[in-house]
């Protein structure tokens, strides 16, 4: 027999009835129930109930005294449970295993928390104990889902024709929106590489040499702050770019992939397809956002022009957004002052709402101030019906497209307007290539700045830089942005001219893309891609609400490693080898009282 299992702990059968078995994993329960000791023996495969009837036996007595979450061998023989003592719930739950002798293989010390149980422990004691966190059943089904869906990304690719190829980790800085990891170079003395914010350069290199269909699980870096969807320091993406193609081909590929894999490991939600196109300007005023829920099935409509000129001075001359919700004739008072007050959790000063009674006429907070006029354009606006509720938020675009957004969102969910058990897919398109610095007035990017701007050269030099759209595009799954995307620029006077237009110079883009402009200047396919975040598809399949539940070794919050204690501080030595001083923020000293 093998020196520490004959079986895995979690499939034994009633098949496997009479038969002699070793297995071995951690003690993850113990039960004494009148001198008969019973426990539960836990590996990777799974949980078996082990079984020992002599009180005053050597091996009820080892057993009793050690720790849960010690490592065990244990000899034994499998027998059948009475028909009352069935576990249903457990696929080994028909049986249980007599066990004849036993071997401690790893004595545990007493455990900060329970591991066979969630038992509300805070995230950084959790986090400081990690691999023990990663022993409870949540965290561990987690990071095997995680296994399974880069193991299907990975078929599901090269099914449709990619390869995998790999990217270096020790690269120049490139401008992609977050701060770079910088790596201090021994030697090269005051010289840093940078670790990759994204593959995105090599990735269209290797489009120009020739390689037409690429994809890789992809380590990104990126010093930003975490967010319960964004992990600070590292990510993983699916990174993947398309020779000869336009923007409907990398929809295609994604589409197919993003259906396959979330019908495959979506635990028989639904998915469908295909998914809508969405531009970005429609998608911010419908739904207040460019990453819509399209689980609530409400829209927003600007009712700006109704209002112009309006004696009602909450709304005149002001962005006005009416979100109605059919169906609500039986919600009482208490339902508009929680959404009121959640909309102030937001940020609003306030909910103004209106109801539409079985005689069409209006009743609320602010129907006194609207005019015959505004209730009929109101209802013809807005398709109007006895049980409607319009909600309505009023003030600058971007404010009231934020607050009402995520006010849509919450009235669908308290309405019964809102689908769950779905993965509802969207693209977002037509994205602005420019956008103005509310500080500096400034033009800049406004996305990917490699992204082919649509009308090419031409909009460039003609349109106002506010007025281009690019070939650029977001998936959205649920309210979740999941990647960013984009047809590339590959023509080099065209990335002079929207380089210039952000301010760059075309001695600077030759600076600080000289690798890519040259390989511009060679011969460039029409390419583009895409790369949708591993952890956040993780995240969307495990249903849960922050990314670090799919990592299996995140940093926390505030971008520590609380388990190996980085980052940490390096000796003299070392930073003389480096050719570093340190120069730390001075401490304020406080005065004495």
């Amino acid at each position: 027999m093998h020196r520490y299992r004959s079986h895995t702990c979690g499939e034994l059968r009633a098949s496997d009835v009479g038969a002699d078995v070793r297995l071995s994993g951690w003690l993850h329960n113990r039960r004494n129930l009148g001198g008969i000791l019973f426990l539960d023996l836990r590996d990777h495969y799974g949980i078996v109930q082990l079984v020992v009837r002599d009180e005053s036996s050597e091996i009820n007595e080892k057993l009793s005294s050690l720790s849960k979450e010690s490592v065990v061998r244990v000899d034994g023989k499998v027998t059948a449970r009475g028909e009352e003592n069935v576990n249903a719930d457990l696929p080994t739950g028909e049986i249980e295993v007599e066990v004849g002798a036993v071997e401690v293989l790893g004595a545990a010390d007493q455990i900060p928390f329970t591991i066979n149980a969630e038992d509300g422990v805070n995230e950084e004691r959790r986090l400081e104990y990690r691999f023990l966190d990663l022993r409870r059943e949540r965290m561990h089904r987690n990071v095997m889902l995680r296994s399974k869906v880069i193991a299907s990304i990975r078929e599901k690719m090269v099914a449709q024709g990619f390869n995998e190829m790999a990217t270096p980790i020790l690269s120049a800085t490139s401008p992609e929106g977050a701060r770079d990891f910088l790596v201090p170079s021994r030697l090269h003395a005051g010289k840093f590489y940078a670790l990759p914010q994204a593959p995105q350069q090599f990735k269209q290199l290797l489009m120009i040499a020739g390689f037409d269909r690429y994809f890789q699980i992809a380590p990104c870096f990126r010093d930003e702050d975490a967010r319960a969807d964004r992990s600070p320091g590292e990510f993983y993406q699916l990174d993947m770019e398309m020779s000869f193609v336009e923007q409907e081909d990398v929809f295609e590929v994604i589409e197919t992939l993003m259906t396959e894999l979330f019908r495959e490991l979506g635990d028989g939600r639904e998915v469908t397809s295909p998914f809508p196109r969405i531009p970005f300007r429609e998608a911010m005023v419908k739904y207040g956002s460019d990453k819509p829920d399209l689980r609530a099935q409400l829209e927003l409509t600007d009712v700006s022009d109704l209002f112009k000129g309006s004696g009602f001075k909450a709304f005149a001359d002001k962005h006005v957004r009416a979100l109605p919700v059919p169906d609500t004739a039986a919600q009482p008072r208490k339902f508009f002052d929680q959404l009121g007050d959640f909309a102030v959790e937001q940020g609003a000063k306030g909910l103004a709402w209106v109801r539409v009674g079985d005689d069409g006429a209006l009743s609320g907070p602010i129907a006194k101030f609207l005019t015959e006029d505004d209730v009929r354009s109101l209802t013809e606006a807005l398709g109007l019906k006895p049980g409607h509720a319009v909600f309505f938020g009023a003030g600058e675009f971007d404010e009231v497209s934020r607050i009402m957004g995520a006010v849509r969102v919450e009235v669908a969910k308290r309405a019964g307007h809102f689908e769950e058990n779905v993965f509802r897919f969207c693209w977002i398109v037509d994205f602005p290539m420019f956008e103005k610095d509310e500080e500096t007035g400034k033009i800049e990017f406004s996305h990917n700045p490699f992204s082919m701007p649509q009308g090419g050269l031409e909009a460039l030099r003609t349109k106002d830089p506010l007025d281009i759209l690019a070939f650029q595009y977001d998936i959205v799954c649920n309210g979740t942005e999941l990647s960013s995307g984009a047809i590339r620029n590959h023509e080099p006077e065209v990335m002079f001219e929207a380089f210039g237009l952000a301010g760059y110079s075309e001695d600077d883009v030759r600076r600080d893309f000289g690798g890519m402009l040259r390989a511009f200047e060679y011969g460039a396919p029409p390419h583009g891609g895409i790369a949708p975040g591993i952890d956040r598809i993780v995240m969307l399949l495990a249903d849960e609400p922050n990314i670090r539940e799919t990592i299996a070794f995140p940093l926390n919050g505030n971008a520590q490693d609380l388990l190996m204690g980085a980052p940490s501080e390096v000796d003299d030595t070392r930073l003389r080898e480096l050719h570093l001083s340190l120069r730390k923020p001075q401490q304020q000293v406080k005065p004495s009282k």
